[in-house]
């Protein structure tokens, strides 16, 4: 279904623009890239965490409807990170919704609450969904407040807008390590079954979390999915990112395209940089590994010197033949000006191993992140090429196409007259023929029956940039699920998601239900604003289902046959009811 437009008319009329200042730091964000890496498995991450963690109690209210228990604590990233959490953020505060007195004393459920993007301080938590889940089923909360939110945000920062890349990732480092300590703190005061829940960004924060607690954990995402990497690069959020300082940062300094950008790995290969570069390709990427597969005639003749890119001009259907057959001679003796050569001066800065593929005599076959890179860097090629000669494309009705071609000599010019001529060519080596294959050729050199697509150029898009590249890497590394350990129990798991929602794009990401066999994903019609303003109650209502889906397989029911709430037996995955 069509994305909604509600998503896209509300994300406009908010003015703030977020990462003004950038990625943040390279040595910084090497540090997370190297602690998500002890983050993301559960073993080693739910041992950072003692179970006597210090937590102070700040306050206690007795309310008419409940009663109010208020707390803080050192956040474990400053203490395993220094320096990386603003002064501000390094205390964290939260705020917990109790029953005045629980209907069993075998079953006191209670679910944290993370924030989404904007939710500040504790009380639209409180109120729209930890009151009435009080109400409704006698569920206790726990509300957390964000780092760079309400308390924790920084003076300098404006509203919501985090001024670097880097600090979602602390955000994400510090929610994960807190969420351990307060589901211990809860252990410790006889709470349980425990779950955590949370809507839009506090929804994937909830599941990130989840993945490392080594204990059954219900756990309801609500408008979330499996990365982050499409709502910055994709969906509607992408427009309020301030690219060109991105952009500028990234080309600017080299430790971010010659040291991070190497330590990133984007997950799912559908939304790269160059998606509509490949989208209008005639044959899907599946079709091209398997035409690769089976030609045979990728078995190389001789090499060729080189491999060049040309880049022609396409005739308006409007001139008569005349016309354009003069056009085409003069096109023609413009070629020599506006080749790109791929050889060992690497114009177009491929990799080393991708280089030598393109250049070698002997049979290869390119990797689905290699055809990634040499369809992104022809298409910056041919954008620089087109800023460079914006005067001479401008024109109505042309269009820049690109065409391969090999030669394995110099063009000469001919005896007698002005005419250049391209030597003949011989056997063309494999990188070339594998070039044609992932390549556009123009409607005058294209062979009769052979589909004909030309790129327009001439559209200059923000998302074909390397830097949103960089962007969809980063969060893979550092978001996407399948980077982390499994919850312990996917059956405990209830996905809400929105079917139209613009700010979270599922398309081409993997789904929850291949990374978490055995969780129950349900979507909503909605959009993404419409689903958080018309659809609280149907959250509530899959927190409970979850809760009693955790009581039946968990709680304890009698004195003989007992499965410890929160898994506090001795119970191992391997030795989990079968599901």
């Amino acid at each position: 279904m069509p994305p909604s437009r509600l998503d896209g008319l509300y994300r406009s009329l908010l003015l703030t623009k977020f990462f003004c200042k950038g990625w943040g730091k390279p040595e910084n964000i090497e540090r997370l890239f190297e602690f998500r890496k002890i983050i993301s498995n559960r073993a080693a991450c739910s041992q950072l965490i003692p179970r006597d963690y210090p937590v102070e109690i700040t306050r206690e209210e007795v309310q008419s409807d409940c009663k109010i228990i208020e707390g803080k604590f050192i956040t474990p990233l400053e203490i395993y990170m220094p320096g990386l959490v603003p002064d501000v953020a390094q205390q964290a505060h939260f705020q917990v919704v109790l029953p005045l007195k629980w209907n069993d004393e075998r079953y006191k459920p209670i679910c944290i609450h993370l924030a989404g993007t904007g939710d500040h301080y504790f009380w639209k938590r409180r109120n729209m969904i930890a009151k009435p889940l009080l109400k409704e089923a006698n569920l206790g909360a726990i509300i957390l407040e964000n780092p760079f939110y309400g308390l924790r945000k920084p003076k300098e920062q404006r509203a919501s807008s985090l001024q670097n890349v880097s600090d979602i990732f602390v955000m994400g480092g510090c929610l994960v390590l807190e969420s351990l300590v307060l589901l211990n703190w809860c252990e410790r005061n006889g709470l349980g079954p425990l779950g955590i829940t949370g809507l839009s960004m506090g929804g994937h924060m909830a599941s990130l979390a989840a993945t490392n607690w080594p204990k059954p954990l219900v756990l309801v995402p609500c408008l979330s999915w499996s990365t982050a990497s499409s709502v910055f690069t994709e969906g509607v959020m992408s427009h309020s990112i301030n690219w060109d300082v991105l952009e500028t940062q990234y080309f600017a300094d080299g430790n971010f395209r010659e040291r991070l950008s190497k330590m990133v790995t984007v997950v799912d290969d559908a939304f790269v940089a160059g998606k509509q570069f490949i989208q209008n390709f005639n044959q899907s990427v599946e079709e091209l590994r398997q035409d690769i597969d089976e030609a045979k005639d990728l078995v190389c003749g001789a090499a060729t010197v080189d491999v060049n890119l040309s880049v022609i001009r396409e005739a308006t259907p409007e001139v008569t033949d005349e016309e354009q057959k003069s056009r085409q001679q003069q096109e023609e003796s413009k070629q020599l000006k506006s080749r790109i050569h791929i050889n060992r001066t690497n114009a177009l800065n491929l990799s080393e191993p991708l280089l030598e593929k393109l250049l070698s005599n002997v049979r290869c076959e390119l990797t689905q992140e290699e055809i990634d890179e040499l369809n992104m860097k022809i298409h910056l090629a041919l954008k620089r090429h087109n800023e460079e000669h914006q005067s001479e494309a401008g024109q109505p009705g042309e269009k820049l196409i690109l065409e391969v071609k090999s030669e394995s000599a110099k063009p000469t010019e001919a005896e007698g007259g002005g005419a250049v001529e391209l030597a003949p060519a011989p056997a063309i080596s494999v990188g070339s023929k594998i070039l044609q294959y992932i390549s556009w050729r123009s409607a005058s050199s294209t062979s009769e029956g052979e589909k004909r697509v030309p790129i327009d150029t001439t559209k200059q898009r923000w998302w074909e940039r390397e830097a949103l590249q960089f962007m969809r890497g980063m969060m893979d590394e550092c978001t996407h699920l399948k980077n982390f350990s499994v919850p312990y129990d996917t059956s405990l798991i209830i996905a809400v998601c929105a079917k139209d929602d613009a700010y979270i794009p599922r398309e081409g990401c993997t789904s929850l239900e291949d990374i978490w066999p055995g969780a129950e994903i349900r979507y909503l019609d909605a959009g993404h604003v419409s689903a958080y303003v018309l659809h609280q109650k149907l959250f509530r209502s899959c927190i409970i289902e979850a809760f009693e889906r955790a009581k039946k397989k968990w709680v304890p029911v009698s004195d003989g046959l007992r499965q410890e709430v929160n898994g506090m037996a001795t119970t191992t995955p391997d030795q989990q009811p079968s599901k």
